[in-house]
């Protein structure tokens, strides 16, 4: 199911969508903080998740895995091309669990107070979204409103790499560059400030952060 609010549509994830997963450098590079930041929302089954920047649903076997077909996954994302990546991925595995909300993260509890999703989560994550997302903090903080008390989040971003990772920094620049992202803005920073029983680990040579906590 697809709720709509009004948005501007980011353009670069309009025309790119159809390539999306197989340009991102999801396998080599990005998949294993995806895998990371999944397990530390701690799903059990039956839990009701909320995946916001859910892009063309890459974190959907995963998540669904996790909760199984009691549970649920909202998917938000403000590319309703996008969107349709991830709609055709559900129904090729025929994921009856699944409800996608097309909306800017920043205006997420308007968008879901007007769609069949709304309620509070077991747990929310973002993936490689709050470096996109112009009205970032604003994201961040209606997503954590939505997570119940104990609930889990996590956050999974980009920083340039460190040490002998140095040498593929340009590289991790333009690959920012070509999505949009802003490498310098650390958003997994931001919850492990206003979280609880926070954890922190950084993969692929300091590119990848991936921060979690629960909502006090």
């Amino acid at each position: 199911m697809l709720g709509r609010v009004r948005i501007t549509r980011p353009a670069r994830y309009t025309g790119g969508a159809r390539l999306y997963d197989l340009l991102s450098g999801e396998r080599p590079v990005y998949r294993a903080g995806r895998r990371l930041g999944i397990a530390e929302l701690q799903l059990r089954p039956g839990a009701r998740v909320l995946d916001v920047g859910c892009g063309t649903g890459l974190n959907f076997p995963l998540l669904l895995d996790a909760v199984g077909p009691s549970g649920a996954l909202v998917g938000v994302d403000a590319s309703g091309s996008m969107l349709s990546r991830a709609r055709a991925r559900c129904q090729s595995r025929r994921w009856s669990n699944v409800t996608l909300v097309e909306a800017d993260a920043a205006l997420l509890d308007a968008a879901l107070s007007r769609s069949t999703a709304s309620g509070l989560f077991d747990a929310a994550l973002f993936t490689y979204s709050l470096s996109i997302i112009d009205r970032w903090q604003d994201a961040f903080a209606q997503t954590l409103c939505r997570v119940r008390p104990g609930g889990r989040i996590v956050v999974v971003d980009m920083a340039l790499p460190v040490g002998r990772w140095r040498v593929l920094s340009p590289l991790a620049r333009l690959a920012c560059f070509t999505g949009g992202a802003d490498i310098t803005r650390a958003p997994w920073n931001l919850l492990l400030e206003t979280t609880s029983s926070t954890t922190h680990r950084v993969v692929r040579g300091g590119h990848i952060h991936i921060g979690a906590g629960s909502r006090p």
